[in-house]
């Protein structure tokens, strides 16, 4: 009804009529046009939610860039946190890019819902790049993947699809049979990723042991009554769900490093550039919308494989 409402709204008039929504309204009507999943318009919502509480509900038309630096201040050094501990700056990022957002929406001209945007001011916390070491060894991918298969064959089915498709786990539980198809040849099965970031599509094309797997779960879902609905999510169950099955396989397999979902996500590409995939292929399967972002995988893979010290070694081999 809310879209209804401000598409029907004259030309002539439009920036009359914004002033009459309610701070709700403003926030469904953003929610709603924002072209991003279902996931970050759930996070997106939360983050707003907990600034209009920090400032008491204070119109968000009335906010100023003071209310927005006092906020990210507050977050930063652990006041609006139970534990009153500071937020780790991609956390501080994460709940300011969200108004910053917002605001950016609403003081465009075509929208015109906001006279100013109290965020243009206020900068963004620097995140420090951490990730590009977040990958597993071939012997730590295996104790994982043996635990995951100990505690039943659609954990160890969740773990082979992160790590052989390279999937956010956002993407890995909105598969649906449906997204499932051959190639015009019939020689390989490709997976149609609807839910990826940016609400972009793409295709991924799916190893034949993953897929055999997968037709297996498929056959004991049938057996057990259950039709292949096209419908159908492959994993009905929940982004947190996925992450406690990997966190307990991680303790399981007493491994050191704190293994998340997405770090099976980093160790696909690692081993796909670091085994002769290109840099290409490897933006085109994890969905980067810039080559700069694969490319810090491909940092990674040059020092795996001949570092500078290895370099200075064969030079001074001889004087050894």
């Amino acid at each position: 009804m809310i879209q209804q409402g401000l598409m029907s709204l004259p030309v002539s008039n439009y920036n009359e009529y914004p002033r009459e929504y309610s701070d709700e309204q403003i926030i469904q009507i953003f929610l709603t046009t924002f072209n991003r999943s279902q996931y970050t318009r759930r996070n997106y919502s939360r983050a707003i939610d907990q600034f209009r509480r920090f400032i008491s509900y204070k119109p968000l038309r009335e906010v100023t860039w003071r209310e927005i630096q006092v906020y990210k201040i507050s977050l930063e050094q652990g006041f609006c946190s139970n534990s009153r501990k500071s937020l780790a700056p991609a956390t501080v990022a994460s709940l300011i890019d969200p108004l910053r957002s917002l605001y950016k929406w609403g003081n465009h001209p075509n929208i015109g819902i906001f006279t100013h945007n109290p965020t243009a001011s206020v900068d963004t916390p620097k995140v420090p790049i951490n990730s590009k070491n977040h990958y597993l060894t071939k012997r730590e991918l295996a104790h994982l993947l043996n635990q995951l298969k100990k505690q039943g064959q659609r954990d160890y089915l969740i773990g082979l699809t992160l790590v052989l498709l390279g999937l956010r786990v956002s993407e890995l539980v909105s598969i649906q049979w449906g997204h499932f198809h051959t190639d015009p040849a019939e020689t390989s099965v490709w997976l149609t990723v609807m839910e990826g970031k940016g609400r972009k599509q793409r295709e991924v094309k799916v190893p034949q042991t993953l897929w055999n797997l997968i037709c297996i779960l498929s056959v004991n879902s049938q057996e057990q009554g259950k039709d292949r609905d096209p419908y159908q999510r492959l994993f009905p169950i929940s982004v947190r769900q996925v992450e406690r099955i990997i966190q307990k396989a991680r303790e399981q397999s007493h491994l050191e490093k704190k293994v998340t979902p997405h770090w099976l996500r980093h160790t696909n590409a690692t081993l796909a550039l670091l085994h002769g995939a290109s840099l290409q292929q490897v933006q085109e399967n994890l969905g980067h919308s810039e080559i700069t972002t694969t490319q810090r995988y491909l940092h990674t893979v040059e020092q795996m494989k001949k570092a500078a010290p290895d370099f200075v070694e064969d030079c001074l081999k001889d004087i050894f």
